[in-house]
């Protein structure tokens, strides 16, 4: 693709130098905890050389995805603008899950900062770039990831140096810290940041509505503005800092606000160029720079001959330390049979000391949505609406367990199926929603379509077989109670003649214009006969035949309809024509032949 990166980022240092600076950097400041000033990212230079700093940002400069967007953006037919509806190209997909997670952070910062004003397509652009969308929506009903999602130890080799902050609780590691989760947050910067928004009691990173909350408050530090230029690129590069990843980011970020729909947790695309390393064995990992360190750790006799990443350049021959391992097992393991085994643990537990994926971040407990063995209605009203108007019911359903007792924290899914246009909030078919404490989940608002008729609502349990609650959906026609000229202009015209006024009226309903009303217009006989008059005036079809009844009138926004224009034939008389619209509302006017 024209538009994708062709290369992988590499963090930290990419010199000699640039390393032996750090590493100086980082050894006179181990704080164990980052502090708030540190964590929120304080205005620093931004530099395509991201320096490996423990505090400088929420990821501790980890690697990320570069992918692109497309640089074409499919059009709808007719070129209008793209309705977000659950179509499109692939890139634009976001798992249902983790898009309710953005949505809900968007609107805890509208409500507790809203001089931030965070738009939720910052977090997908994040999220997009930083973890692949969750992986493309691996995570529970709960919004908790599948398994973890990590990046690199940050042990300085080719990343930065940050020493364990959390004693491995959240990335299995108690040597270094590494990012966590599906926004990346690195242990330290998650024990300030850290938020609980899915309601467990607990700030999990690896939960999607817990990491996107903390994400907006991030970025939210320092009193930003994110509708300000300026103070949306100092927060992306709070995050990682580095131009690269700043552009990344806002090239996701313009394109979810135009570009975007919802898919089915697990259906997201994750990008090509996996600069990402972690658990997940579908990530390739980035290739780790071998940065030669200069004399500086030659002259010292290295005692961590295990480290494969320091100081491995071009010792000189005269290297005392490997010596002392090389005859000490030898001599030493002859006599004894079982000796020979005993140098071998101590060449293998050190490499085997930081790799510790086995006993991974603590789990949630599993999802409550595992005990949950029906749904049932929660008392949803009729599902009835007149066209373009929004349903003044819900649909509601309560999940229960074998007990017949609510669960809390279930996904349910609400999805709309049959010939409809009727949407629920943003163009989506499909929406997931957390049950509360009472085990009740209510749908978003539906918005009927223009086309009357009905259809049916859904509701199941995500990723859970449990029997379906369905809601019939019934959309009327829009409907007019009165119906009046809108001038009154003389309606005459000679024989075999046409009129010069056009027939203009306007429908209400209650009082207020009736938009989109449908509308017939008949020549008819007389005011007590409606049947229709094969005589007099007439108005024309496409091939130019004459004909008396007119059917598919709308009127426009305004409740106005201005109708064909109106021919006279050769008898002269006063003829009646009858306007009828959905609802009941008639006018009945005079056309005179003279």
């Amino acid at each position: 693709m024209a538009g994708r990166i062709g290369r992988r980022l590499r963090k930290g240092a990419t010199s000699t130098a640039v390393a032996a600076v750090a590493v100086a950097a980082l050894s006179a400041s181990q704080a164990p905890g980052v502090t708030p000033a540190a964590a929120d990212g304080a205005d620093q230079p931004m530099s395509d050389v991201t320096p490996p700093s423990p505090d400088g940002s929420a990821t501790g400069n980890s690697p990320y995805y570069t992918d692109l967007p497309p640089l074409n953006t499919p059009a709808p037919p007719g070129g209008s603008p793209q309705p977000p509806v659950v179509t499109g190209p692939a890139e634009a997909g976001i798992p249902a899950t983790v898009l309710a997670a953005y949505k809900q952070a968007e609107q805890h910062l509208k409500t507790n900062d809203p001089g931030c004003n965070l738009p939720w397509q910052l977090l997908a652009g994040i999220g997009k770039v930083e973890s692949g969308q969750a992986r493309g929506g691996r995570v529970d009903a709960a919004g908790t990831t599948l398994s973890p999602i990590l990046g690199p130890v940050l042990n300085g080799v080719g990343f930065a140096n940050i020493t364990d902050t959390d004693n491995g609780a959240y990335d299995g590691d108690t040597t270094h810290d590494r990012a966590v989760g599906p926004m990346q947050f690195i242990p330290s910067t998650w024990a300030t940041w850290g938020q609980d928004a899915s309601g467990d009691g607990r700030k999990d990173p690896n939960n999607i509505y817990d990491a996107a909350r903390a994400a907006g408050m991030y970025l939210c530090a320092n009193n930003r503005d994110l509708a300000v230029k300026a103070d949306l690129d100092k927060a992306i590069l709070s995050y990682n800092r580095s131009t690269e990843y700043l552009r990344t980011v806002l090239s996701w970020f313009e394109y979810y606000k135009n570009n975007s729909h919802q898919v089915p947790d697990g259906a997201g695309v994750l990008p090509v160029d996996r600069s990402v390393v972690g658990t997940d064995p579908t990530h390739t990992p980035a290739p780790k720079p071998t940065p030669a360190p200069p004399a500086a750790p030659k002259p010292t006799a290295p005692k961590p001959p295990a480290s494969p990443g320091s100081g491995g350049t071009t010792p000189a021959p005269t290297t005392p330390a490997p010596k002392p391992p090389m005859p000490t097992p030898t001599p030493t393991p002859k006599p004894p049979t079982t000796k020979p085994p005993t140098p071998a643990p101590p060449v293998t537990t050190p490499p085997a000391k930081p790799t510790p994926p086995s006993p991974q971040p603590p789990t949630p407990a599993p999802s409550p949505s595992a005990t949950v063995t029906r749904l049932k209605d929660a008392g949803t009203g009729p599902l009835t609406a007149t066209a373009g108007t929004r349903f003044a019911e819900r649909p509601a359903v309560t999940a229960l367990n074998a007990g017949g007792e609510p669960v809390a924290r279930v996904g349910v899914r609400f999805a709309i199926t049959g010939d409809t246009d009727s949407r629920f909030p943003d163009g989506a078919t499909t929406v997931t929603v957390l049950t509360g404490a009472d085990g009740t989940a209510t749908a978003p608002a539906l918005q009927a379509g223009d086309r009357a008729g009905g259809f049916t609502v859904r509701a199941t349990v995500a990723g859970r077989t449990v029997a379906p609650v369905d809601y019939a959906a019934t959309v009327t026609a829009r409907q007019a109670d009165a119906l009046v000229r809108a001038d009154d202009k003389e309606l005459t015209a000679g024989p075999e003649s046409e009129f010069a006024n056009q027939v203009q009226v306007k429908a209400t309903y209650k009082g207020a214009a009736a938009s989109g009303v449908a509308l017939t217009a008949t020549m008819i006989k007389a005011a007590d006969d409606a049947t229709v008059n094969d005589q007099g005036p007439f108005f024309k079809d496409e091939q130019g035949n004459a004909v008396r009844t007119l059917q598919g009138l709308t009127t426009d926004a305004n409740g106005m309809l201005t109708l064909p224009k109106v021919h006279a034939d050769g008898r002269p008389g006063t003829y009646l024509l009858r306007l009828t619209t959905t609802g009941g509302a008639t006018l009945t006017v005079e056309l005179t032949v003279a």
